[in-house]
């Protein structure tokens, strides 16, 4: 295999790719980068089994400046390659395998020579049929997944959790996430009239986001029984999907509320942060928020035993309901804020040791945060 190719094009799809390579991998092979030469272009691929990702770079385009001599496979050592690459000079990249599988990187007066792996023994791409893709906004995915990734679990006890289950019926889709502390649900009209259910790790979806192009516009998705793809442009990246049945999460959104607050998620979340300064020194990292609609007054405490107290009132837009008290975890409700992407948010509570949810005010936003409270007594 010998081709030389822009080098600034070649390494920004190298490192789309690296996304996809762990250091930590069991399996040798997959430490490395796979690149293929045909006749029509280069495809360069990565993958740590729970992801993969492919990108092409087409002959055709002129810009590539892709030059063919002679086709091939060979799998590269991912992050020296790529050190490599970066540190050569020029604009062009010449690449030559060799029959000993030693590969030549040369760019103006440097050159490298590498011990390559025979491509024969790198994994195949996972099948995904694509004749009945579900086309997304870019904009709109990666909204979705901003706003239900914050709640997955990290803990691997229960693996079922550590992903964001989506539910495609009736032309709609619902994308949920909780760790049984909290919960994030975000639903949105689809051109669709497939119905799926199935779990992405929620790992892979920030990979997903990482990856996708600022100048991408739409992104298709295909859904096997063990995997998903999204088609990006000329890079392909596929995730398994998590095994098993997600839990039942409807009945956990309470239908009513017995105290409403809508506040500026803006300034609530800097009192909420003033708040948790203390809070974190803590053990138990809580603060509490009291709220009186006779004296129509927010007050949000936070504590420390070993630095001290904070106490504010906080600014509201509106109140109503009954007096409460109400004790939980000030970094969820943060998390919360700062992905509503709204400027006004409306939390409803409905007892002291009920969880409490938090909403856009524009009802037209189908968004629903919700955070389990904290007992303290």
């Amino acid at each position: 295999m010998k081709f030389s190719i822009d080098k600034n094009i070649f390494s920004n799809n190298v490192n789309t790719v690296l996304r996809a390579i762990s250091s930590k991998t069991t399996i040798p092979i997959l430490s490395g980068i796979y690149l293929e030469l045909k006749d029509d272009g280069l495809t360069i691929s990565g993958s740590d089994a729970d992801i993969s990702i492919t990108t092409f770079i087409t002959q055709e385009n002129a810009d590539n400046n892709l030059m063919i001599n002679s086709l091939g496979s060979i799998v590269l050592p991912a992050r020296f390659f790529n050190e490599i690459i970066k540190k050569l000079p020029g604009d062009t990249l010449n690449i030559e395998v060799l029959e000993n599988k030693q590969t030549i990187i040369s760019a103006g007066k440097s050159e490298f020579t590498i011990n390559g792996i025979d491509a024969i023994n790198y994994p195949h791409l996972p099948e995904v049929a694509t004749d009945n893709q579900i086309v997304l906004s870019t904009d709109l995915l990666k909204e979705v997944v901003s706003q239900t990734v914050i709640a997955v679990s990290n803990q691997e006890s229960r693996p079922i959790l550590t992903g964001v289950n989506f539910e495609i019926k009736d032309g709609k889709l619902k994308a949920v996430a909780t760790d049984s502390h909290r919960l994030s649900q975000r639903v949105v009209q689809l051109d669709s009239s497939s119905d799926y259910d199935f779990i992405i790790p929620g790992k892979s979806l920030l990979e997903l986001t990482r990856t996708i192009n600022d100048d991408l516009s739409e992104i298709k998705m295909s859904i096997s029984e063990n995997q998903v793809l999204f088609s990006l442009g000329d890079t392909l990246f596929y995730s398994r999907l998590l095994e098993g049945n997600y839990p039942e999460t409807d009945r956990l959104i309470p239908e009513s509320s017995n105290t409403n607050v809508v506040f500026d998620a803006t300034e609530l979340l800097a009192s909420v942060e003033r708040a948790s300064l203390l809070s974190h020194e803590s053990r138990n990292n809580v603060v509490k928020l009291q709220i009186n609609t006779l004296q129509n007054s927010v007050t949000i405490y936070g504590n420390s035993p070993e630095v001290g107290t904070v106490e504010e009132n906080v600014q509201f837009k509106k109140i109503e309901g009954e007096d409460l008290e109400i004790s939980f975890n000030p970094d969820y409700l943060k998390d919360s804020l700062k992905v509503l992407g709204t400027s006004e948010i409306v939390m409803k509570f409905t007892s002291p040791l009920h969880p409490f949810t938090i909403e856009p005010q524009n009802e037209d936003d189908n968004f629903v945060q919700l955070i389990t409270p904290v007992r303290t007594y």
